[in-house]
């Protein structure tokens, strides 16, 4: 491949420049890939002068000369940063992804020098030491306490040998990182399967209409294909009466990064593990799990292992009873066959419907994707007072993405919104928020530009996208973490919005899916697409009594899933040197149904592998569900799903807040006390399960 000519000219060069687009946005409309590298060397350079600007600064060590001048640097690296890391996650291309790979090294060694800058420390250091005597307000003492850790935590204070060798494991770790997002993308975009019209048995007429929009995006007009999006295949698992075709498209899914072509991540978890290790043990610490976890609101791994253990055996109890129930569907029918993996969706519809009259595709022609959108942005707007507004002269980086003015209840604007909501080939698979801009008023007000990525299947012929309930529940999650960066009313850069604990910050996002299946909200949203009816008070009480059915499943899903990456991070990086018997022997000891899968296999776990933002922290999720079971019991017992002192409490405390306050004292002070862990429990109808075990 030709190297991209690449473009310098700070006139020329959109990255560059200044941007004359409404609120200051990327001008996406005009950024081609050869842009990058050079924008990306002006920011680096301009980041160091910055910095050395700050160590060599002659007058006494004080807050507005090391930390207020850290908040203030690095502008256009996060300016540039930004925009490429949408590109390479949401919109990549063979260029885009191949300057991916140089500028995730360049990145780590960009980095390096300054997160184990002695001078530098050393003045953190010194204000931390006499920080009680600095007179600074809490927020500025929070960001003292945080920039200090964060240093420390990155090697600052290490021997100068030591940290040459944690230089070299960072430059490596980024190369991994990078190597294994590319491999999952490769097979992902490799393989499809496509559906002949003898393959459609039971198939419902929407799926049908998103694999043939699927098959379109990717030039196959005319014809209907699985992909290998989650939306696609759990959809497909759930439907299709073709048990070989379920189990094709299961194994494909399953196999992602593990099939022993170029696009294998088995070498690159081994060689992560062993990195991440060793980082640890050059901090001090005996594992990945201790170091990691050492800054979180867990604390420990034992303390994260006792959680996790809690729920395990409740939800296995439930999961292999349910196992049982569908294995006698199966003879009841005829069947002389084993439940398998790839049929445990499927059967798991049967036995809804006949438990609970209710499954998934009786209730998608009601959850049509603007609807949704709708219905999350009212809540926000009776919740927060904030409102909406869709813009159309803000460039975009695709012509699905839509964006909308949120405006504060005194009607000033206040963020912009990006939903990217369809599967395509050029993006990577799950679902995300990002932003391009965050929110800070270090030198004036700057308003965040924030951004919700998804991958729901698309409407074919003009039809509308219609959403399982998971996929409505993804489409408010995601949206909850867009509020936690959009409301977010703090001073410094570091503390804004999502800056949070990695098991804090899932706290906002499942605590905005309880609107989603509010009947007070599927009233007024969930509307048939065709007829405009509102959703039969039948089918909704139906919906209602059916959402804790098939909990074992989820829940063991996740948290086989959680179990294996702390295992990976705590037992020694030896014992992982096979992946695959590492998996199987893990799963063999907690006793992992065989009809189930992980929900991340190793090879695709990208949460942990692709950075290590979730490493030792996949747990985070049911961590902040413990407590965003019990946040919404406030709304509960106040009697209204709306009532304006709680949600004023919630966005104060909560979703305004960022990082400036500890996350612990940030919950109490909403909730008034720490939050009841058997709301967890109770909230996956498996409290009985755990009371009985």
């Amino acid at each position: 491949m030709s190297e991209p000519r690449q473009i310098t000219d700070s006139e020329t060069n959109p990255l560059l420049k200044a941007w004359v687009t409404p609120f200051a946005t990327p001008p996406f409309d005009e950024i081609e890939p050869e842009h990058f590298l050079p924008a990306f060397e002006q920011a680096f350079a301009d980041h160091s002068a910055e910095i050395a600007a700050i160590t060599s600064d002659p007058a006494a060590v004080d807050f507005a000369n090391t930390i207020t001048a850290l908040e203030r640097s690095g502008k256009l690296l996060s300016k540039v940063a930004s925009v490429f890391y949408d590109l390479v996650s949401a919109h990549s291309n063979p260029a885009i992804l191949e300057i991916d790979k140089e500028v995730s090294l360049r990145m780590a060694r960009h980095w390096n020098p300054i997160m184990m800058n002695a001078v530098l420390f050393g003045r953190i250091a010194q204000l931390h030491e006499n920080r009680a005597k600095l007179d600074l307000s809490p927020e500025q003492l929070r960001l003292l306490e945080r920039t200090y850790t964060r240093f420390h935590r990155a090697g600052a204070g290490l021997s100068d040998e030591a940290k040459t060798r944690m230089a070299e494991i960072n430059e490596r770790l980024a190369q991994l990182g990078t190597s294994f997002s590319h491999h999952l993308l490769g097979d992902e975009q490799d393989w499809v399967m496509e559906l002949g019209e003898a393959d459609r048995q039971g198939l419902p007429e929407s799926f049908v209409a998103s694999a043939k929009a699927a098959a379109e995006e990717r030039g196959m007009e005319g014809k209907a294909i699985v992909t290998l999006s989650r939306s696609s295949v759990e959809q497909f698992l759930k439907s299709s009466a073709r048990r070989d075709l379920r189990e094709k498209a299961y194994k494909a899914f399953t196999a992602r990064g593990d099939n022993g072509n170029a696009n294998d991540n088995n070498g690159t978890i081994v060689e992560v593990l062993k990195l991440r290790e060793e980082s640890a043990k050059l901090l001090g610490y005996p594992t990945f799990a201790a170091y990691r976890l050492e800054d979180s609101m867990a604390k420990t791994p034992d303390a994260v292992r006792s959680l996790l253990e809690r729920v395990w055996k409740p939800a296995r109890a439930r999961a292999l009873a349910d196992r049982d129930d569908m294995q006698a569907l199966i003879a009841e029918e005829g069947g002389n066959f084993k439940l398998a993996p790839w049929d445990w969706r499927f059967y798991a519809e049967k036995l809804r419907l006949q438990r609970a009259n209710f499954d998934d595709s009786a209730i998608k022609p009601y959850l049509s994707l603007d609807n949704m959108i709708a219905a999350a942005f009212d809540c926000a707007t009776r919740l927060f007072g904030v409102t909406f507004d869709e813009r159309k002269d803000v460039p975009v980086w695709h012509p699905d993405v839509r964006v909308w003015e949120m405006k504060g209840p005194d009607g000033k604007h206040k963020a912009l919104f990006y939903g990217d909501y369809f599967a395509r080939p050029s993006k990577r698979s799950g679902a995300w928020m990002t932003s391009l801009r965050d929110q800070q008023k270090l030198d004036g007000e700057v308003a965040p530009l924030v951004l919700n990525i998804c991958n729901f299947a698309k409407g074919a012929g003009g039809e509308p996208s219609l959403l399982s309930p998971d996929d409505a529940r993804t489409l408010f999650h995601e949206f909850g973490h867009g509020l936690h960066g959009m409301l977010s009313n703090v001073t410094y850069p570091s503390l804004s919005g999502t800056s949070v604990f990695t098991d804090f910050v899932e706290l906002p996002s499942q605590l905005y899916e309880h609107w989603q299946e509010r009947p007070e909200v599927l009233q007024k949203f969930a509307r048939h697409y065709q007829t405009g009816e509102p959703l039969p008070d039948g089918l909704l009480q139906r919906f209602l009594a059916a959402r804790k059915f098939n909990q074992g499943f989820a829940t063991v899903e996740f948290v086989s899933s959680a179990l294996i990456d702390l295992e990976f991070h705590t037992q020694p990086a030896a014992a992982a040197q096979d992946v695959r018997a590492f998996e199987r022997r893990e799963l063999e000891k907690i006793g992992m149904p065989e009809e189930i899968a992980l929900r991340h296999r190793p090879t695709q776990f990208g949460h942990i592998f692709t950075g290590d933002h979730y490493a030792a922290g996949y747990y985070s999720y049911m961590w902040s569900e413990v407590m965003d079971a019990d946040a919404f019991g406030a709304f509960e017992e106040a009697g209204d799903i709306f009532d304006p002192a709680v949600a004023k409490r919630l966005h104060d405390d909560i979703y305004s807040s960022g990082g400036s306050l500890d996350p612990e004292a940030a919950y109490e002070a909403f909730r008034g006390r720490p939050p009841e862990p058997d709301a967890l429990l109770r909230r996956r109808g498996l409290l009985d399960d755990a009371k009985a075990a």
